[in-house]
């Protein structure tokens, strides 16, 4: 059950004690406002303004599990913060608030000022829980998905698509790669977990999967350089850099071009047209 005056207490709160730098935004010289806007932080929840302006008066329905989890990331809740938001909207139980989908203030107040850098957010199981436009432009929208399909290695052994922004001569080494890393995933959280349970499903459905798997590799990382390649700017060198929230098991992963190369005039040139299709000429 919904506890509704302490839950608009809560909310306005959270959102007075949060400043426009906090989240990435200008503070504009007329800001009278002593924290974030209403309509700042449905926008930052992917919410519409009415419905969390109810919340905060009290009068709104009870929101979903999937709702609860958005407005706590626009307020930057931590974890505990989260959790308490989960009981004041009905969804008490701790063991189904305490999950990894949650997303560590701290590596969203460094997301939030790489609106110019592909940089997305990643569950230790491989779960991109939220993206910059520009990385949606160069990897695909990766946080719409649901099951299974939200799990990179699951994708790219049961989705061809997965494959498309990869040069086809690295496919064998990112499957080799993405079954390393997924292995170590799985013996981390032993049998019977979800981890686990995924590794069963893809050896069923994905030969590829089951010859890389069997080889028993583990520990395996990329070079720091990738091969992109995307159909409106074309071929790209980029740098893959992780940092690492080991309290969350979560990861920032941040794409970087070498200043001055053609690599990075293209990634620039990405960066305006965004996820546009312009069906320029290959290059």
């Amino acid at each position: 059950m919904v506890n509704q005056p302490e839950l608009a207490d809560f909310l306005r709160k959270r959102r007075e004690a949060l400043q426009p730098e906090d989240v990435g935004l200008t503070r504009g010289p007329r800001r009278r406002t002593s924290g974030l806007r209403r309509e700042e932080v449905a926008e930052l929840a992917g919410m519409s303004t009415d419905y969390y302006a109810r919340l905060e008066r009290g009068n709104g329905p009870q929101p979903s599990e999937q709702m609860a989890a958005a407005i706590a990331r626009g307020l930057r809740l931590s974890l505990a913060e989260r959790d308490h938001l989960f009981m004041l909207t009905g969804h008490g139980a701790p063991q189904r608030v305490r999950r990894t989908d949650h997303i560590s203030p701290g590596l969203m107040r460094v997301l939030d000022r790489l609106d110019d850098t592909p940089a997305q957010i990643m569950s230790n199981l491989g779960e991109t829980l939220v993206q910059t436009p520009l990385a949606v432009a160069l990897l695909g929208e990766q946080t719409h998905f649901a099951g299974a399909s939200r799990i990179n290695v699951y994708r790219w052994f049961t989705d061809p698509s997965s494959r498309e922004m990869y040069e086809p001569d690295d496919f064998e080494l990112h499957g080799r790669v993405f079954a390393a890393q997924f292995r170590q995933v799985v013996a981390q959280q032993g049998p019977g977990s979800q981890a686990a349970a995924l590794a069963e499903s893809l050896l069923q459905q994905s030969d590829e999967f089951a010859a890389v798997w069997h080889d028993h590799e583990i520990g395996l990382v990329y070079t720091e350089q990738k091969r992109f390649v995307n159909p409106e700017v074309g071929p790209m060198l980029l740098h893959c850099q992780l940092l690492l929230d080991p309290d969350q098991q979560q990861s920032l992963l941040v794409i970087t071009a070498t200043p001055g190369t053609e690599s990075y005039e293209r990634l620039q040139l990405l960066s305006v047209i965004g996820s546009q299709k312009l069906g320029l000429p290959a290059r």
